[in-house]
């Protein structure tokens, strides 16, 4: 469980005093903190007199403010335990939208690669010389894993064929990782914000969830990232260290270095998901892997490079592990289909192509959505992400859900930022993808601004508005 100092909450307070109950005006910061997910769901924060003797208040006031927070369900406090955060709803599940006139902005995804027909074909010739097998392989087909340990020692990091298993992509691996490292009580590492079905396999496999902020205007939360390794001793930890998903942040190269570090000294084993690794939009120079600096393992696929529909993913982890993911695997299935597997070998013959095609229409689908969004809502905090395929967008209210409620009756579908947060955070922020054509992305932005409208009059009084979306 991660534990927030006096001196911790006390910066992330900032200014918070306001007209009125001192008491008052404290929960309501703290509870736009947990809402806001930089005070994670499941923290234990600063004792009461504590708080008060840092804040210069007397113990009534912050006695008053945690019971306040109690009422309406932001808090838990156990005589002897302290005071945990929570929130006291967990996200809207919306239904799927029926009919074509829907615009689908929940996916983060690209239309296929104009090579993907002519891979098939050429994969379609090769299939018959594998037809006398039984097709039932967990490893991969050879061919392919040498091909994705080539990419690796393009990027820097020496890799053997044997290093590497083939998946159905990268969800099934993260999926294959947890049930197999995992055991049912043990601590996992994981950002918040993070990737919804990788939080899902993680607490699907009994895990009790360390989580660490990752921000827009700040990254990693590094304090909270060094104690939550330290302190816990996670079997796992389950990082996005390039562009991302869905704040678009790239770890720095002396992070990488400390994580790897103190994973290694405390039995932690990283998953660094590289799925987004490739697509950096802005000419940076790529960061080396995470697996350069320790034995992290490295989660990747062509889901977000290629096409979605090429269900091919990998794992990159030493051969011992390889092969007791293999023996795992076989209880939910048998192996990545043989004809998806040749035509990703084709593809990863020519990948440098694909990845500039990608960035170059990156680069200009997060341009032109910026634009657009700085127009339509100058009061909304629009980053510039340096890569990726999402813009992670500051509502400058708790409205997330409301809003995404709201698109729906304009005809867009888009995910709330609570779908990324753990049990209901985030409700400031909307994931808003980047990789949409122009006409669609402005289609998007026009429906975002009629729902926007319909939800104006409940913007005027944001404590009002607190209490109208729990």
């Amino acid at each position: 469980m991660s534990v927030l100092t006096a001196r911790a909450l006390a910066t992330l307070l900032g200014d918070w005093r306001a007209n009125g109950a001192a008491y008052v005006a404290l929960a309501d910061r703290i509870r736009l903190l947990v809402l806001d997910g930089r005070i994670p769901v499941g923290t234990r924060i600063a004792a009461e007199r504590e708080l008060a003797e840092h804040l210069g208040l007397s113990r009534t006031t912050v006695s008053s403010a945690y019971a306040e927070l109690r009422d309406v369900g932001y808090l838990d406090s156990v005589r002897g335990s302290g005071s945990v955060t929570r929130l006291p709803h967990r996200p809207l599940a919306l239904a799927e939208p029926a009919g074509s006139e829907f615009l689908d902005f929940t996916k983060a995804a690209l239309p296929a690669i104009p090579g993907v027909a002519e891979a098939v074909r050429r994969a379609a010739d090769e299939l018959p010389s594998y037809l006398g097998e039984t097709g039932f392989d967990p490893f991969g087909l050879p061919v392919l894993r040498a091909a994705i340990a080539d990419q690796f020692c393009r990027r820097g990091l020496a890799t053997h064929p044997e290093q590497i298993m083939v998946t159905i992509g990268a969800q099934h691996a993260i999926a294959l990782l947890a049930r197999t490292l995992i055991g049912r009580g043990d601590s996992a590492l994981i950002e918040v914000p993070t990737y919804p079905h990788a939080f899902e396999a993680v607490r699907g496999a009994g895990a009790r969830i360390v989580p660490v902020s990752v921000s827009v205007d700040d990254g990693w939360d590094e304090a909270a990232l060094e104690q939550g390794i330290r302190r816990s001793s996670p079997a796992i930890g389950y990082l996005m260290p390039d562009f991302h998903n869905p704040t678009g942040c790239s770890m720095s190269l002396e992070l990488r270095e400390r994580v790897a570090g103190l994973a290694s000294m405390h039995g932690t084993r990283l998953i660094a998901d590289e799925t987004m690794a490739e697509l950096g939009i802005d000419g940076a120079e790529p960061m080396p892997p995470l697996a350069s600096f320790g034995d992290a393992i490295t989660v990747g696929s062509v889901g977000k490079t290629v096409w979605g529909g090429l269900r091919v993913g990998w794992i990159r982890a030493e051969p011992a592990l390889i092969q007791r993911l293999a023996r795992n695997r076989l209880a939910g299935d048998l192996g990545t289909p043989i004809l998806e597997q040749l035509v990703v070998t084709h593809v990863l013959a020519d990948y440098e192509t694909v990845l500039k095609t990608r960035r170059e229409q990156l680069r200009a689908g997060r341009d032109h959505l910026v634009s657009a969004l700085t127009r339509a809502f100058p009061e909304w905090s629009v980053p510039l992400a340096g890569g990726g395929l999402t813009t992670w967008v500051n509502l400058g209210a708790p409205v997330s859900s409301q809003l995404t409620l709201a698109a729906r009756a304009e005809g867009l579908a888009i995910t709330a930022g609570p779908r990324f947060g753990i049990d209901g955070a985030f409700e400031r922020h909307l994931r808003i993808p980047h990789s949409y054509s122009p006409a669609e992305t402005d289609r998007a932005v026009a429906a975002l601004r009629a729902a926007w409208d319909s939800l104006t009059p409940a913007l005027h009084s944001e404590p009002e508005l607190l209490s109208m979306v729990v």
